[in-house]
């Protein structure tokens, strides 16, 4: 029986040979590799900014409350009663008591040098208020609803604000954005499946007769099929990084842009998390490892 060679020999020898083939069809491994790259590049680019507005309304959460207007003054002796009834709705961070003297300072704090437009109005111009701090992970328009509805409910509300109309249209964002993540990952699929098949299919007719040479010289199916498989992975891992390496100069890019605009006092964008670009790029050689393989096997036994 014919003993197998080392390991080490045999991944040189697979070696050798990838290399071979990439020198020798290099158009065709150049558009594989763009045309993964810009797959790659698309999902990740709707990819980040899903992650961003996410991030994005993270912060707003820390900063959302619900505002329940007063038609009058709560006496200070109802306060531990009322405080009491809205913990008992749960998820509730801090409530305050906002007098009308409050209202009024603070509307002068906002106005800064132009507080003096205040000075002929009284205290009474501004209505008392309930403000009340939501947990962070009450973040949901539904939840939200709810608890400004018990709200309406207290003595003496008037009327409850929280941004309704704003935090609908930023879900609603949210969900088309995810829709568009998930087809685009479909068509990154899609497209990696399809180019890199193609290409090897390519890659083994034009070679097919060399092949049967190394067959009838004794190499079997594992030799002469690994390189193409080696390519295919190569192509998947390559072609992701070049496509993240794009975003990230576009990233950078834009990031400076928003901090030129002082938009980064609102939030600081950031670029996929580690363990995301490391899952992006194990996917993508995954597949287009997959895709060879399919693609030998269906062009040996033809």
């Amino acid at each position: 029986m014919k003993a197998k060679p080392p390991f080490t020999t045999f991944f040189a020898a697979i070696m050798r040979q990838t290399g071979r083939n990439l020198a020798r069809s290099w158009p065709t491994q150049i558009m594989t590799l763009i045309t993964v790259a810009l797959s790659v590049l698309i999902f990740s680019f709707f990819l980040l900014i899903h992650i961003n507005m996410l991030h994005a309304g993270s912060r707003l959460g820390e900063d959302l409350r619900l505002t329940a207007y007063l038609d009058e003054e709560i006496d200070e002796t109802m306060h531990p009663r009322i405080r009491e009834r809205i913990n008992r709705f749960g998820n509730i961070a801090e409530i305050r008591f906002v007098s009308r003297q409050q209202a009024m300072e603070r509307f002068a704090d906002y106005l800064g040098d132009e507080q003096d437009i205040l000075a002929d109005l009284e205290p009474d111009f501004l209505p008392p208020a309930i403000e009340v701090i939501p947990q962070p992970d009450l973040l949901g328009l539904g939840e939200l609803e709810d608890l400004a509805a018990f709200l309406a409910t207290l003595p003496d509300v008037n009327k409850v604000q929280y941004g309704q109309d704003w935090l609908q249209r930023f879900n609603s964002f949210n969900s088309l954005l995810r829709v568009v993540v998930l087809v685009s990952a479909a068509l990154l699929i899609l497209n990696m499946v399809f180019t890199t098949s193609r290409t090897i299919r390519l890659t083994v007719a034009a070679r097919r007769e060399e092949m049967e040479i190394l067959r009838l010289l004794g190499a079997d199916r594992a030799f002469t099929g690994t390189p193409f498989l080696a390519e295919g992975l190569l192509q998947g891992a390559l072609g992701s990084l070049l496509g993240l390496g794009t975003l990230y100069l576009l990233f950078q890019r834009a990031a400076e842009q928003i901090g030129d605009s002082g938009l980064l006092g609102f939030f600081t964008p950031v670029f996929l998390p580690q363990p995301v670009l490391l899952i992006i790029i194990g996917a993508s050689a995954l597949l287009c490892l997959l895709s060879s393989l399919a693609a030998i096997n269906k062009s040996l036994r033809t």
